[in-house]
């Protein structure tokens, strides 16, 4: 007759009575993970930008950036628009009338083609009708004459827009502009005042992007 003991093991005990407590526990905490909130149940953009993250990980694209391009198209066009602002602004002192072959070599090329299309000329054949039989201000003639210049352009002339003796011709006639309106101001200072802050800084605009495009 076999007779068998059975050792009495506290640690198995231990563990036996664990076991059933270690799984409620666990059921308990997974379900309030799990569980959704109403924070995350009402929130509209929350629930995109987490559609947006699973549709790029899906996709397999990651987070991109963008940024706006500096291009010369860009710093033509900056260029341009703080010379036709040049053009209208009362505070400053400048000779005016180098405005209009800085305009004529720094105009991007869109601007260029519309000019000399066929809408740039009648709006340069109506404002000669006007110039004849009425009067225009001395700040409406510098646009008018800049159009004419840019329609009457020499090829020769014209081709030198955007290469470097174009650039170096601007930037010249930029530095002599800014000679002249900051040593007219009187100071640095006075240069920023209320009524000379919008010519100063079309001037920084017009000294700036030939020195840029030259780099």
């Amino acid at each position: 007759m076999l007779i068998t003991t059975h050792t009495f093991s506290p640690s198995a005990t231990l563990l036996c009575c664990r076991k059933p407590l270690l799984r409620p526990l666990n059921l308990h905490r997974s379900a309030n993970l799990r569980r959704p909130t109403s924070f995350h149940l009402s929130n509209p953009i929350r629930s995109f930008v987490e559609s947006r993250g699973n549709l790029g990980m899906k996709r397999g694209f990651g987070p991109v950036c963008y940024s706006a391009p500096v291009t010369t198209t860009n710093l033509q066009w900056i260029c341009t628009i703080s010379s036709a602002v040049l053009m209208f602004a009362k505070g400053t002192a400048i000779q005016k009338s180098f405005l209009v072959p800085f305009f004529a070599l720094q105009a991007p090329a869109s601007l260029v083609s519309w000019i000399k299309g066929e809408y740039g000329i009648w709006t340069a054949f109506l404002a000669l009708l006007v110039r004849l039989f009425f009067y225009i201000p001395g700040e409406l003639e510098l646009p008018f004459i800049a159009l004419l210049m840019v329609i009457l352009l020499p090829y020769q002339i014209s081709n030198l827009r955007g290469r470097q003796e174009g650039i170096v011709l601007s930037l010249v006639i930029a530095a002599f502009l800014a000679f002249q309106h900051f040593t007219r101001v009187g100071s640095l200072r006075r240069a920023f005042d209320q009524g000379s802050v919008i010519a100063t800084l079309a001037i920084l605009c017009v000294v700036t992007v030939p020195f840029v495009l030259l780099i």
